[in-house]
This record gives structure tokens, sequence and C-alpha cells, in this order.
């Protein structure tokens, strides 16, 4: 293994392992705000008993995105220097942005939060946890948007040997940037309401606690409907804009090879590296392809072997995660559906209850599965067209890559095992009395 693999592996076992906990953060932060702003609407201590017991998971799961968000900003410096030297203008100040904005209100107010349940009036604890959930959102909108500007450069010149920001607006008003944060933004939500609604029916399983975790699947169960119903027809919208500005990521992700108009789909296809005529296609749906990238179904798909091979994406891996992504992205919605309609005598369905704790896995498979699209199809580019990873990455020794690397995974392994311990606890451990 050389600097640039160890590196890579590096970034994508903190980001995966971030990422285990970011999207739940940002779901809970929502739903605690709805479920306060319901205490002080109504008065009923239901709610705010349903407020306390998914804070304590909710600020575990901040502790530790916090925690392995600072590793990933350091990794900049240390593996990705070259990368740093050449954006660093463009790319430094959107992370400065969330990090002295965002980043400040959301931490500044989660304290306030956490310990102002008895030194705050109803109402301003609930404006505190609506301004953790608005800064945590807003923390998502700032990083996903120095992510989508390394999907599709915009605003910037080459100037010195370097990019430099010439035109803000342009960068954070993109099209591919906005439908992005949407589409990051609903998984999260989507996680968090069957993340909710599974262990809500945890305990309704166990007949404990019975109205207040009805309550909690309802809300639970709502949020994961509507946005993986948001999620189905902004993953096409999105399936387009990476049509019309990543056409080789496209490629991949369809394993297509020949360039063509009336392109099909396959539901199915095992394709292979090196030689794409060996490949088993299962399932073809004629025009498709170019129906649902271009709207068109004459449009030309262009094919994988119009682009120079050191600029084609793993293909491999690339289709087999969309595939896995666009399954379960459909899977959801039906799943979360029958949750819905059932919700009012959702105790009278313990299968229903069982299969939701089994699934529990699969939002997170889902949304891993988004990220290895959207960071391996891009390869070999760090930032598409502009500037190829084996570019970004710093000059220094493989040994001390290895060394981090070890240490780094040795360190996340024991964090996700407090973090795991702490939730399982603090689920066991059921909503406080009404006296407490």
């Amino acid at each position: 293994m050389d600097v640039l693999l160890l590196s890579r592996l590096q970034f994508a076992a903190a980001t995966f392992f971030h990422f285990i906990f970011v999207p739940l953060t940002l779901g809970l932060s929502l739903l605690l705000a709805i479920m306060e702003t319901k205490y002080v609407r109504t008065g009923d201590e239901t709610y705010r008993q349903m407020a306390r017991f998914w804070g304590k998971i909710f600020l575990v799961n901040f502790a530790v995105g916090v925690v392995t968000g600072i590793t990933l900003e350091f990794q900049f410096g240390t593996n990705w220097a070259r990368y740093s030297k050449y954006v660093g203008d463009v790319f430094g100040s959107l992370l400065a942005i969330e990090a002295s904005v965002a980043f400040f209100l959301e931490s500044t107010f989660i304290a306030v939060w956490a310990f102002g349940w008895k030194r705050l009036s109803p109402k301003a604890h609930a404006v505190s946890i609506w301004l953790v959930a608005l800064a945590s959102n807003i923390s998502a909108y700032w990083i996903l948007t120095a992510n989508a500007w390394m999907q599709n450069p915009v605003g910037y010149v080459i100037r010195g040997g370097r990019a430099e920001l010439a035109n803000f607006w342009d960068i954070i008003s993109q099209s591919f940037a906005i439908h992005e944060i949407v589409h990051t933004l609903s998984a999260a939500y989507i996680l968090s309401g069957f993340f909710v609604a599974a262990i809500s029916g945890y305990y309704l399983l166990k007949k404990q606690h019975m109205d207040l975790f009805k309550r909690s699947f309802a809300i639970g169960i709502s949020m994961a409907l509507i946005f993986s119903l948001v999620e189905v027809v902004q993953g096409h919208i999105n399936g387009s804009e990476v049509a019309k500005y990543q056409p080789t990521k496209l490629a991949a992700m369809e394993s297509f090879w020949e360039t063509r108009d009336h392109a099909p789909q396959y539901l199915f296809i095992i394709p292979d590296e090196k030689n794409e005529r060996n490949k088993i296609e299962l399932g073809k749906l004629p025009s498709m392809l170019s129906m649902l990238a271009y709207h068109n179904p004459a449009a030309t798909v262009k094919g994988l072997k119009d682009f120079p091979k050191d600029e084609r994406p793993p293909v491999t891996i690339t289709f087999g995660a969309f595939r896995l992504m666009i399954g379960l992205g459909f899977l959801f919605p039906v799943i979360a559906f029958w949750g819905w309609i059932k919700r009012k005598t959702i105790e009278e369905h313990p299968r229903f209850l069982k299969i939701l704790l089994y699934i529990l896995p699969l939002p997170y498979l889902a949304i891993a599965a988004g990220w290895t699209v959207a960071e391996v199809g891009r390869q070999p580019w760090v930032v598409y067209g502009l500037v190829k990873t084996k570019d970004a990455v710093s000059i220094i020794d493989k040994t001390q890559v290895m060394i981090s690397l070890a240490g780094l995974v040795l360190l996340y392994s024991v964090i996700g095992l407090i973090a795991a311990y702490l939730i399982v606890k603090f689920i066991k451990q059921g909503p406080e009395s009404t006296t407490t």
C-alpha cells in the first residue's frame, strides 16, 4: 500500500464512522424540537418525558459526532496538504463559516438545553432546542456545500497556481449543492424516523410506557414516511444532476460502456472491470436510462469507453452501492406507509414492530451506500475535473499514515463501543417518571 491508498482508507474510515452518528443527530434535533413544542402547547407531561428520553440518546450522538468530525478536518492538513494548499481559499472559507457560525450556535444552545430543564421556562427551553436543530442543519448545509463544490467546482479562478474564490454566491447557490443538501438531510430524517419508531416498538412489544411510545412511534413513522417519499422524488432529480455534471459517475453507476441513444437500463448487472464484454445483464428496460437521465427516451448517454481509462471511476463498487441505495430507497416508503396507517393500533401488530427492529440497520446501510456512490464515483478526482486525488495527497512517509490509521481505527472502535453501551443503557432505562 502506498501513501495515497492509506490516506484514502483513513479518510474513508473516519468519514463512515462519523456519519453513523451525524444523521441521527440531525433528525433527533428536529424531533426533539417538535416534542417540546407539543409540550408547550398542550402542557401534557408525556411530551416532556418523551423529549428527556430521546434527548439522552441525542446527546451521546452529538458528542461522538463532534469528536469524529474534528479529526476529519485535521486530515486536510495532515494527509491532504497539497489539496488544502491548492483549493484552501475556496474550500476553507466554507468550513470556516460552518465552524465559526453554525457550530458555535449549536454547541452553545445544546448546553443551555441540556442543563436548563429546571432553570428555563418551558417556552425558553423549547426555543433552545429549536436553535440547536436550526444550527445543526445549518452546519450540515455548509459542510455539504463544501462537498458539492468538490463534486462540481464553480465560482473560482486559477491564479498563482492555485484555485481562488471568485464568486461566493455561485458556490452556495448552485443547483448541485441544493440537491445534495436536500438528498442528504432527507436521508438523515428517514433514519431518525425509523430509529424512533423502532425503539418505540421495542417498548410497545414489552407493553411498557404504552401511551408515551405510541406517540413517539407516530411522530417517528410520520417523519420516515414524509422524507422517504421526498427522497424518491429528489433522488430522481439528483440523478439528473449527476448526468449533467458528472457523466463518468453516471456511466459507472449504470455500468454503461457503449455510447448510444435510447440507452437501456438494466435492473442488475454483474460488471467485469477488465473486460466489459463479459458482464452479465438482467432485467433490460429499453430507453429507460436516457429517459431517467435526460427526460428524453432518445437522448444519447455517453459510455465509459469514451472517457480516458485514467478518468473512469471504479465500476463494480459504484454500481453495487448505487443499486443497494436505490433498492432500499424504494423499500423505506412502503414500510413507513404500512406503519403510518397502523399507527393508532400499532401495539396490535407485534410482527411489524419486530420487523422494524430487525431492519433498523438498513437506513444506516443506505446512507453508507449513498456516500460510497458520491465519493467513489467521483474518482479519480478529488475535485471533479480540476484536481486528481493522487495530486492532492501529502508528501509524507507511508509509515506515518499506517500508524495513524491503526490508531484511528483502534480509538474509534473504543469510542463506538462506549457510545453503543451508553445508547443501549439509556434505551433500557426507559423514560423518567413525571416525579423525577
